[in-house]
């Protein structure tokens, strides 16, 4: 059939939600030929002969009148079985991004300086509770997930399976990419990763509380080979004051091991922003900050709707029958 019938005709024909109710058509003819009385009993009257649709035989004017009421019977089965057609294609719009999240897996990642929970924690056990949570309300984003050392590793492609994500994401432990910080090359396998996606939703998320100290790429230089493939990066420096503690209480500065000054010009390079966080809470507020960033509209899934069209068959049958009944010759 749709070989021979056009296309667009093929989805101009309605089709039927309750093809079932078909069956209805023949009950006038059994109610006809049922029996509807007998010696014992009286005779079942049935309003305006129902059960006479075919008559034997009968004036013209008789004849056009049950014309007329199968008419009606057969556009009220028509829209007992509820004929839908397709509207057109809908792409609802709807927020989207493309995003790679970079997770510093450094020997430094280890430092117990952070609260969660009331108690005391390392660093990337707080920085995969927050990320964790940032990912529970990224529904509609493709989010792949990068960890680096001394080497750079994407552990999941961009997907929609976020579920996936937070598993690797688990599993991670500090020195699954070696002891060492290697941020050019973490930047140089996001922009790889994000390059084939649609321009202006290229956005890399990356985490780290260290200096640079290894690597092929130095940080800048990846910064602008970011910035040339249209890729923002969001930097966030993570950790605490550098402050020595004796039972939990501050007696010197250290200097703060965290490179800020590379990581803000990473970002200012590439049109993104960079964030300082020194405890959980702040680290959970910036991801937060970066849940309203980035913001595009993208078409969504295709749809079409079904469009009801019952009302036009109910409505002929309400007039054929109105015409029926009141067609001269009824007896």
């Amino acid at each position: 059939m749709s070989g021979i019938l056009p296309a667009g005709l093929l989805e101009a024909i309605p089709a039927f939600a309750w093809p079932w109710l078909w069956l209805a058509l023949p009950v006038p003819l059994l109610m006809r030929w049922w029996p509807l009385r007998d010696a014992y009993t009286p005779a079942l009257r049935v309003p305006y002969e129902m059960g006479r649709f075919a008559p034997a035989s009968g004036t013209p004017r008789q004849s056009l009148r049950y014309l007329l009421l199968w008419l009606g019977w057969l556009c009220l089965c028509a829209a007992a079985a509820r004929p839908q057609q397709l509207g057109e294609v809908l792409e609802p719009p709807q927020q989207a991004r493309q995003m790679m999240l970079a997770l510093d897996l450094s020997g430094s990642m280890q430092e117990a300086d952070m609260q969660l929970g009331g108690r005391v924690v390392e660093r990337l056990t707080a920085a995969k509770a927050v990320l964790a949570d940032f990912l529970e309300r990224r529904e509609g984003d493709r989010i792949g997930l990068l960890v680096f050392g001394q080497r750079a590793y994407a552990l999941t492609p961009l997907t929609r399976d976020h579920a996936s994500v937070r598993e690797q994401l688990r599993d991670s432990v500090v020195g699954l990419a070696g002891q060492e910080t290697a941020l050019g090359d973490a930047i140089a396998l996001s922009v790889k990763r994000l390059r084939e996606q649609p321009e202006g939703q290229r956005v890399l998320i990356l985490l780290t509380d260290g200096v640079n100290t290894a690597g092929q790429l130095e940080p800048i230089k990846a910064a602008e080979l970011a910035r040339a493939e249209g890729v923002r990066v969001h930097t966030v420096a993570f950790g605490g004051s550098g402050a020595i503690r004796f039972f939990g209480l501050p007696v010197a500065t250290a200097e703060d091991p965290i490179d800020e000054q590379t990581l803000r010009a990473i970002a200012t390079e590439t049109g993104g922003r960079f964030f300082r966080a020194y405890n959980t809470e702040e680290l959970a507020g910036i991801y937060a900050e970066l849940d309203r960033l980035e913001p595009v509209i993208a078409a969504g899934p295709a749809v079409r709707p079904k469009i009801e069209r019952y009302p036009w068959p109910l409505a002929a049958a309400l007039l054929f029958g109105v015409l029926g009944l009141l067609w001269p010759g009824r007896r």
